[in-house]
């Protein structure tokens, strides 16, 4: 199995707007192409910001390699994803001003 975490900074005020895109948006289309969430959560990391992160489950390195390929060329995704980005001021502004770091890390396990 391959283990993955999606970890994101984001302003608090973008919290309910970002969620609602990721319930809405993004993880029909990752399931829909075979990904596995294992679980998402979020915890605050100060007094402006919230910490929100996703696990995932693969049946290998290749097969996430493969889904996310896949994602990432379902063009009506990519127009509902552009679409959303627009609405909020353009990808860079939301990048600017409101989801302040982003890391998609690799896990391994320690049993």
């Amino acid at each position: 199995m391959f283990y993955r975490r999606k970890y994101y900074i984001v302003k608090n005020e973008f919290v309910e707007i970002f969620n609602q895109h990721f319930n809405e948006t993004n993880l029909p289309n990752q399931l829909k192409h075979g990904a596995r969430l294992i679980g998402r959560w979020m915890v605050p990391h100060n007094e402006s910001t919230t910490e929100i992160f996703a696990i995932w489950e693969y049946d290998s390195q290749e097969k996430y390699q493969e889904i996310e390929a896949n994602v990432r060329s379902n063009q009506e995704h990519v127009k509902r994803i552009i679409a959303w980005y627009d609405k909020h001021g353009g990808r860079d502004y939301v990048y600017n001003e409101y989801i302040l770091e982003v890391k998609n890390e690799p896990l391994t396990s320690t049993l």
